[in-house]
């Protein structure tokens, strides 16, 4: 990969490094205990899946700065790719989430090795925990043990610190504010927080820090990201609800069960009359919801125009993200690359 940008090649070197790289971990807690096999078999499917967005926003803002293709920034790229991950598996845990890419979140995988124990559930949630908890802390050695020489590292490492601040923020930010009164606001602060910074911004960043680029250059290049994350999960938002299951891989009334602060939601509550604020009230935080229910949601959104209300959110951020490249000096094919993305990242349909 040098010129020309090749999203499922970059994906399969990502996916073959996380491979390699977990296969070992999970050789390394067999040694300890065999009674750890079930952990050590999650481990590796939490971060079997995925488009390494996250990778690949790391890779091209390391070549933004003028860096060549590299093996070893691959390994720190890829470690975007295991912070992922972790939040995955801690996210689906808080919502209680019971399926992830049509598979069984990890605390509902994790039952089937405990059956028949006492407090079966909740054991398997904690076995989750620290899932994603490892799943974090390799993600912090695959980075430091990339190859790359330290004085890089060291350049990137306060821009870890705060990733992991602002996605625990983030990630904070919704669970207070998950039940109540949806509001725009609130919701577009935890998209910002809990999902655009670490997907788009910090690994862009990281990347560029690795590569010493320039304050100008690191600002552009968050300028272009902050808008891009935001319209990424706006599209998650608007997936989650009218998306379908089978190729989300996600069951489409969770957000409506979860009651979770999205702007697809605040933006249905903001248009909606005293008495759909009633009638979407009466399904919000249900645990008895059927897909009746989700299409009486869907119909009553349509109606207030609230989903196309989020698809203009989208293309105003995208349109923005990629303005800012056109006053950055950048390698043409960082350029074109990072231009794709943007479309890739948020013009999808899982």
């Amino acid at each position: 990969m040098n010129e020309r940008w090749a999203p499922s090649a970059f994906k399969k070197r990502i996916d073959t490094l996380l491979a390699d790289f977990l296969a070992e971990e999970a050789e390394h807690l067999l040694a300890i205990d065999d009674a750890l096999r079930p952990v050590a078999e999650q481990l590796q499917a939490a971060a079997g899946h995925g488009k390494r967005l996250r990778a690949a926003f790391c890779y091209w803002g390391w070549r933004a700065a003028g860096q060549p293709d590299s093996d070893p920034l691959m390994r720190a790229a890829a470690s975007m790719e295991l912070v992922h991950a972790a939040a995955i598996v801690h996210d689906d845990l808080i919502d209680d989430s019971s399926l992830r890419h049509n598979l069984p979140t990890v605390h509902v995988a994790l039952q089937t090795s405990l059956a028949g124990r006492p407090r079966m559930r909740a054991a398997a949630r904690s076995l989750a925990m620290l899932v994603g908890d490892h799943l974090m802390a390799l993600a912090g050695q695959l980075f430091a043990t990339s190859g790359l020489p330290a004085a890089y590292l060291a350049r990137a490492r306060p821009m870890w610190a705060e990733l992991a601040r602002e996605l625990i923020a983030g990630e904070c930010l919704e669970i207070l504010s998950t039940g109540s009164n949806p509001d725009t606001d609130v919701s577009l602060k935890v998209v910002r927080y809990k999902t655009a910074k670490y997907t788009v911004e910090h690994p862009l960043l990281i990347g560029g820090l690795l590569a010493g680029a320039a304050p100008g250059l690191r600002d552009g290049l968050s300028s272009y990201g902050l808008p891009l994350g935001e319209a990424f999960q706006l599209r998650d938002d608007l997936l989650g609800l009218f998306g379908e299951p089978d190729r989300t891989g996600k069951a489409g009334l969770d957000d409506i069960r979860g009651q979770r602060p999205t702007a697809l939601l605040a933006k249905t509550w903001q248009a909606a009359q005293p008495a759909q604020r009633e009638r979407l009230a009466g399904v919000l935080g249900r645990r008895d919801l059927t897909t009746q229910h989700l299409q009486d949601v869907r119909e009553l959104m349509i109606e207030l125009k609230a989903p196309q209300e989020v698809e203009n959110m989208i293309t105003t951020r995208v349109r923005e993200a990629v303005s800012h490249l056109d006053g950055l000096d950048l390698p043409p094919h960082a350029r074109r690359a990072l231009t794709d993305l943007a479309r890739s990242a948020t013009d999808r349909r899982h």
